[in-house]
């Protein structure tokens, strides 16, 4: 069966809250049992996974990270599909905020992105099967546990998808440095789903096509644009600001 590695005493400390069922094995290095790691070894003892104490070479190989001591050798993430779409939006009542990721391709973005997400209360993250990141160990360590809790949605077809969201009531939001208005000249306070394109290259055609309205960040510098993890948290916030406000 396939693996993933998983590291680092955060990333770890979150799997095992959310997602315990995928750890196979716990490596911890031979002689660290110290305040941080003790809570972690007792809570994988009382769910039955294996703890091997281990040399700092081995742990170093696996994660070829700043592994603090831990290291997970876990199943692999799964993406969702469009099933999980189809439920989300056949089953809640309450408006839906939803990021959609159009060929955001670094794990690093991707994790930053779902950390974000998370913190602004997104229900899901929905990207294309093409041209897309994976789900893997890099974008869980940089998500902080978000992986595990905001479920990542892979569609075949976007253009496909955001009708199917436009149908459900969802007002689809994309973000271009060209839009005439500014993010903030916007109501997004009713259920809907905000499109952020790859760094430099933005949305594809039919993506841009599919979107309700355009909005921009104001940028007042020498800079014309920022990355795209940074610019979704700035949207996602003022998404939270105004319906914090109502």
């Amino acid at each position: 069966m396939a693996s993933e590695i998983v590291f680092g005493i955060h990333a770890v400390t979150s799997l095992l809250k959310q997602d315990p069922h995928r750890v196979k094995t716990l490596f911890v290095l031979s002689g660290r049992e110290d305040a941080r790691l003790l809570p972690l070894l007792e809570e994988a003892s009382k769910l039955g996974i294996s703890v091997q104490m281990t040399a700092r070479k081995r742990l170093d190989d696996m994660a070829g990270g700043v592994h603090q001591g831990i290291v997970a050798d876990c199943k692999p993430m799964q993406a969702q599909d469009e099933t999980y779409l189809d439920y989300l939006l056949d089953s809640n009542d309450e408006p839906l905020l939803l990021l959609v990721l159009d060929g955001v391709t670094d794990p690093h973005n991707l994790g930053a992105c779902l950390r974000t997400a998370e913190a602004a209360g997104v229900q899901a993250v929905i990207a294309p099967k093409d041209k897309s990141a994976p789900l893997n160990a890099t974008v869980s360590k940089v998500a902080c546990g978000a992986a595990e809790t905001v479920p990542y949605i892979q569609v075949t077809n976007l253009a496909r998808s955001m009708q199917k969201m436009q149908a459900a009531g969802i007002w689809i939001t994309g973000t271009a440095g060209e839009a005439e208005h500014t993010l903030y000249e916007v109501d997004l306070k009713g259920s809907m789903a905000l499109v952020m394109g790859a760094e430099g290259k933005g949305m594809r055609r039919l993506t841009r096509e599919h979107c309700d309205q355009l909005v921009k960040i104001p940028m007042l510098g020498q800079i014309s644009s920022l990355n795209v993890s940074v610019a979704t948290g700035v949207c996602l916030f003022e998404v939270v600001r105004q319906r914090l406000a109502i």
